[in-house]
């Protein structure tokens, strides 16, 4: 028997592996990375895009704490926009069209190139677990790799079957190799096995589209990189269209006259579909008032002339999806490169997690990605990169790098995997974060760079520059502040041509930067002594000046938050020997172990009365629970 030594193993090579594994190596430690195919490194195998709305942030989070995808995207994108401009910056959310085989072949080339970081195109079968010790991982071919961590990043490869209607293939996603054993090493070890469901469009050929009959979407004309490390000048491209047309009546007839032969609605597909992208027999289903949904057409690449049908996820058999799509102004003669189809793969409960990705029975096991039940490149990646960061802090001996919620859109997308009943898909939304106008995308390098420098993947001089970058905003935003102006000619006259009601008094320049109307940048004619400064921080010193009451308001709020995190509780606590707990309360907390209070109070099932009982219980037992 062949026997190796790592000191890292990362199972899997899609977003969260890739990021897991370049954290390991960059921290310095010895990983091999394990891919069914060395051609899917960083695939892309559904939507060609990355960020958009809350999976911006989290883009930009993972690039502040040292990780590659914000590069990465910012170095192959075709089509870049920021969403949601019309409402306020707590939502505004970068999005960008990918190339999919350059974004691919890009990443796998920083892999490739990383020190440190190993490479293997095998099928791990066999997790090494002694003494609830991972000690590493077993091929099929027989290999031993003995390792400190193990990093489980399979994506939705593990018992994986693709559907178009009742034509079933035990492949993974773009007919690549499912991993068909790895699964029973999970069952064997203990490990809680739940069943999800996801899916994709179809893609049509560009040349039999009747672009005529669409609406044309562009780009923003000035492109804002992901990556705080990208200059902004060179991601000024030509960038190429995306189309929007939409369904019909006559669309949703033909789904409606099928869906007996959808695996959805037969009772062929077992696992739980994502509730927040629904395939188009579920939308016509469960949404029967809707006379058309949005339909987008967006390019594969550059060098491709395959174009993705957004927002038409299907399983329905080949030839309903064909007359459907053909239903679709401007598809009429379209002819389909690929099916859509759906795929259903095994995954973990991940209330079995800490929050730092660590099984809680199984010490050097860690998860990321749609393993834990997540759903889309970017929640994969954060917990990817959380996951790697953790390992290698786990090997160095250092406490594990975790965010809460009131300081991260990624410590909200770990902390809802560990602490709520997985019952579909997770998708990040921002209406999941409590303190979104903290969490905004602009501000993600001051938030987390700091975690990102801890861990060791930001460098002294990145570190330095956020610092002063924090000092700048401060100045300025104390500076304008105390500038005042009164009535003058200029004044007035500027405020006239905007639109805005003209000065009685004195006033500073932050009080009229509040005008709705107005904004930092409208104000420099008057305001002669403005500092030189970057564009990222002059949005800074608007937005602080701006939303200040609002962001005060959220500071307390996550101030009290904060109370409730700190309040521990004892990892041998035995919730049995708390009478006064409801029966409901003692099995959630049993099952999900929530290390706070806060936590606690976060799972389903779980009232204020419980969480009263426990804190008088661990206030009782203090001195004693842990000894």
């Amino acid at each position: 028997m062949l026997e190796k030594n790592f000191d890292v193993a990362v199972v899997g090579a899609g977003h969260a592996g890739c990021e897991a594994a370049l954290a390991c190596a960059r921290l310095g430690f010895e990983t091999i990375m394990f891919t069914v195919s060395v051609d899917s490194i960083a695939m892309m195998p559904c939507n060609p895009n990355i960020g958009g709305s809350s999976k911006g942030h989290l883009v930009r989070e993972i690039d502040a704490l040292g990780g590659e995808m914000g590069k990465n995207i910012d170095k192959t994108f075709i089509q870049s926009k920021i969403l949601n401009r019309s409402k306020g910056p707590a939502v505004h959310s970068l999005r960008a069209q990918a190339d999919k085989s350059e974004y691919s072949r890009s990443m796998r080339k920083t892999v490739e190139n990383t020190e440190h970081l190993t490479v293997r195109q095998a099928e791990v079968s066999e997790l090494m677990i002694e003494d609830g010790v991972c000690r590493g991982v077993k091929t099929l071919a027989g290999t031993v790799y003995h390792t400190r961590a193990v990093v489980l990043c399979t994506g939705v490869y593990l018992n994986s079957r693709c559907l178009v209607g009742e034509m079933i293939t035990h492949t993974g996603p773009n007919g690549l190799q499912a991993a068909t054993h790895l699964t029973d090493s999970l069952l064997q070890n203990g490990i809680r096995v739940l069943r999800f469901k996801t899916g994709t469009p179809a893609r049509v050929d560009r040349r039999s589209i009747d672009f005529s009959k669409m609406e044309e979407q562009f780009g923003d004309e000035r492109v804002t990189p992901f990556s705080f490390s990208t200059d902004p000048e060179d991601v000024q491209i030509d960038q190429v269209s995306c189309y929007l047309t939409h369904t019909t009546e006559k669309t949703h007839e033909i789904i409606r006259n099928n869906l007996d032969r959808s695996p959805i609605y037969a009772g062929i597909i077992e696992g739980t579909g994502p509730r927040y992208c629904p395939s188009i027999e579920d939308k016509v289903v469960k949404f029967a008032e809707k006379k058309s949904h949005q339909v987008f057409i967006e390019p594969e690449g550059r060098y491709t002339n395959e174009m993705y049908i957004d927002g038409m996820s299907s399983s329905l058999p080949e030839d309903v999806q064909d007359a459907m799509y053909h239903s679709v102004p401007g598809l009429e003669n379209a002819r389909i490169v690929r099916n859509a189809y759906a795929i259903e793969y095994d995954l973990i409960d991940p209330s079995q997690l800490k929050s730092s990705l660590e099984f809680r029975d199984i010490s050097g096991l860690f998860a990321g990605g749609q393993i834990n039940g997540s759903s889309g490149y970017e929640e994969a990646a954060a917990q990817g990169l959380i996951a790697g960061i953790n390992a290698a802090m786990k090997l160095k001996k250092q406490d594990p790098i975790i965010l809460d919620r009131s300081e991260s859109y990624i410590g909200v997308l770990i902390d809802d995997l560990v602490t709520k009943e997985m019952m579909e898909p997770y998708r990040m939304m921002t209406s999941r974060a409590e303190y979104r106008l903290l969490l905004r995308q602009d501000n993600a390098d001051l938030r987390l760079r700091k975690y990102g420098y801890q861990a060791g993947l930001i460098s002294e001089a990145e570190y330095r520059a956020t610092i002063k970058k924090e000092k700048q905003i401060e100045e300025e935003v104390n500076r304008v502040k105390s500038t005042y102006v009164g009535e003058t000619d200029a004044v007035q006259s500027l405020l006239r041509s905007l639109q805005s009601t003209e000065l009685s008094s004195g006033s500073s320049l932050a009080e009229l930067i509040r005008r709705p109307e107005l904004n930092y940048e409208v104000l420099s004619p008057i305001d002669p002594d403005r500092p030189e400064l970057s564009e990222s921080v002059r949005e800074q010193v608007n937005i602080n000046l701006k939303y200040e009451g609002y962001i005060k308001r959220q500071i307390r709020q996550v101030a009290a938050f904060r109370k409730k995190e700190r309040k521990t509780i004892p990892e041998n606590i035995d919730y049995d020997q708390i009478g006064s707990l409801r029966i409901e309360a003692r099995q959630k907390l049993k099952k999900f172990r929530p290390s706070n209070i806060g936590q606690a109070s976060r799972i389903q099932g779980v009232s204020p009365a419980d969480i009263s009982v426990l804190i008088v219980y661990i206030e009782s037992k203090k001195g004693t629970v842990n000894r």
